[in-house]
C-alpha cells in the first residue's frame, strides 16, 4: 500500500507541481486548499473550501482523508501568503493576516494531523522563508510569521522525537511562480527557485531516505 501525503495549498501553482512529483514517485496524494475544489489528475482526493486556519474545518478535512485513503503518513504545509508593507504605514492588521496565513495554518495542520501519524516513516514538512533570517525593508510582518514557522518546526520536532515522527522545514528564496512574476515584472529572475526544485526537496525530506533528519530548517537558494 502506497504512503498517503496531504499537501495544503495543493491547488496553487507550486502545490500542483509538488503533487505531480509526489504522485509520480508513488505517493497517494490528498490536496487541501481554501480555493474551491477542482479535478486534479495527480491527486487521489481534493478537498477545497477548507479554511486551514480554522481547527474544526481542518479536523474534518483530515478525518475525511484518513477515512477515504486509509491513513495519513505525511503532510506538506505549502499554504501561505506574502505581503510587502513598511512598518511605518501602520497597518497592524497586515501582521494578523501574515500570522494567520503562514503560521496559524501550519500550527493548526500540525495539531490536526498528529493523531494520524503512527510513528517511523511519518513526517511533517513546513515552508518557512530564507528572508526570515535577514529581512529587508517592508518584510517585517511576513518575515516574522515565517520565523515563527521555523520555531514551530524546531519545537515540534522535539515534541515528536520519541514517537519517531520527523518535522522539518525548507527555507526557500523567491520562487518562480506566475504570481511572483506578476508582482515583480522587472526583477532579475536568474536566481529564482524553480517550483520543480522545491518539489525535489519536498519529496526527499518526506521520504525514507531522509529518515535521520528532523528539526532541520534547510535553505533553498540556488535557481535553475
Amino acid at each position: 500500500m502506497s504512503k498517503v501525503v496531504i499537501v495544503t495549498g495543493g491547488l496553487g501553482a507550486l502545490g500542483r507541481i509538488v503533487i505531480h512529483e509526489l504522485a509520480a514517485l508513488g505517493w497517494t496524494v490528498a490536496a487541501i486548499d481554501l480555493a474551491p475544489s477542482v479535478s486534479l489528475t495527480d491527486a487521489a482526493l481534493v478537498l477545497g473550501d477548507v479554511d486551514l486556519a480554522d481547527s474544526q474545518s481542518v479536523e474534518v478535512a483530515y478525518s475525511t482523508v484518513a477515512k477515504e485513503l486509509g491513513k495519513i503518513d505525511a503532510i506538506v504545509n505549502l499554504a501561505g501568503g506574502f505581503a510587502w508593507e513598511p512598518v511605518e504605514q501602520r497597518n497592524i492588521d497586515n501582521w494578523d493576516k501574515m500570522y494567520r496565513v503562514n503560521l496559524r495554518t501550519a500550527a493548526v495542520s500540525a495539531q490536526s494531523v498528529i493523531p494520524y501519524l503512527s510513528g517511523a516513516g511519518c513526517s511533517i514538512l513546513n515552508v518557512g522563508a530564507a528572508v526570515a533570517e535577514r529581512p529587508g525593508k517592508g518584510l517585517a510582518a511576513y518575515a516574522a510569521s515565517k520565523a515563527g514557522v521555523r520555531a514551530l518546526t524546531e519545537s515540534l520536532a522535539e515534541e515528536l522525537r520519541e514517537r519517531r515522527v520527523r518535522v522539518n522545514a525548507i527555507l526557500p528564496t523567491i520562487i518562480d511562480t506566475p504570481a511572483n512574476r506578476r508582482d515583480m515584472p522587472n526583477a532579475d529572475r536568474a536566481d529564482w527557485l524553480k517550483p520543480e526544485r522545491i518539489a525535489d526537496a519536498v519529496a526527499f525530506l518526506i521520504s525514507d531516505q531522509a529518515s535521520a533528519i528532523t528539526g532541520a530548517a534547510i535553505p533553498l537558494s540556488l535557481g535553475g
